[in-house]
């Protein structure tokens, strides 16, 4: 139901499908679970952290709903589960100054011209110009970049599609890579002796290592920093939040309104500025 009817994502429905074989090792057979069996998971769930629980319970309720719609069950037990309050936490931040040090290390590795340096530059310029998600990032084919346009088209959660901007910076360090990128396969960043494409662990793998030798914390550095400071940085820019919210591919706008922490001091001075009674209010 999650893939045909909502589009779930590979990622998404491994997940579901992890919490609720957990659920079942915990409590027996979910199909025959009771509220007394399902409020018992607080307990066994009690390590994990608010936001883990929380995930967990929801896959446990849309499971439910799932049954009670096609009659495999006549009740729902799922309000016995536990109701964890989780805030979405703020994002982790990258310093201007820290990306900069990140690009400079880069170009200055590929300068050499060897095939895994420029790869990396790539890598470092889509995730930081253009906001891609990890999977969305190693998962290009190369039929994603358009020989002429200056934009990718991206394939995100729940297969929806939507067309990024693409830098000047990102498609010089493209066609770099693309005359190194080795023969065949039908992704733009090709597995090194397998099949498919580079996977996400080793691209999370690379950025680290890249942030050692910048001189930078590698637990500061990930592929969804690099996203987040994408974000953040546009924000403080002067990016209009619809405009954020299509380039990160978000279906709902409070997704993207997590970013508007990040920069209060610029949109109270905004408001104060710009607001037409603020401007009465200078005038009188």
């Amino acid at each position: 139901m999650l893939a045909a009817e909502r589009g779930a994502a590979a990622n998404t429905l491994s997940a579901y499908r992890r919490d609720l074989e957990g659920a079942e090792e915990a409590i027996g057979p979910l199909i025959a679970a009771q509220a007394e069996g399902l409020a018992s998971l607080g307990e066994a769930w009690a390590g994990l952290a608010a936001s883990s629980l929380a995930r967990k319970c929801s896959a446990l309720r849309q499971f439910f709903g799932f049954l009670v719609d096609e009659g495999l069950r006549a009740d729902d037990p799922s309000p016995a589960l536990p109701r964890p309050r989780s805030r979405r936490p703020l994002p982790r931040l990258l310093g201007h100054g820290e990306v900069e040090a990140l690009f400079a290390r880069a170009e200055d590795e590929a300068g050499t011209d060897r095939a895994e340096a420029v790869r990396l530059l790539v890598l470092l310029e889509l995730l930081y110009g253009s906001g891609l998600r990890a999977t969305e990032l190693v998962s290009l084919p190369l039929a994603a970049v358009p020989r002429d346009a200056p934009f990718l088209n991206v394939t995100g959660k729940g297969g929806q599609q939507r067309l990024v901007p693409v830098s000047s910076r990102a498609r010089a360090a493209l066609s770099r890579w693309l005359a190194l990128r080795p023969e065949g396969g039908r992704h733009l960043f090709p597995s090194t002796g397998r099949q498919g494409h580079l996977t996400r662990v080793r691209l999370f793998q690379l950025l680290r290592a890249l942030a050692a030798r910048a001189g930078i914390d590698p637990e500061k550095v990930s592929p969804h920093v690099l996203r987040h400071a994408f974000a953040t940085h546009l924000l403080e820019g002067g990016a209009d939040l619809r405009v954020l919210q299509t380039l990160l591919g978000h279906a709902d706008i409070s997704t993207t309104q997590i970013y508007t922490h990040v920069d209060s001091a610029r949109l109270v001075a905004l408001v104060n500025a710009r607001h037409p009674l603020a401007v009465r209010a200078g005038q009188v």
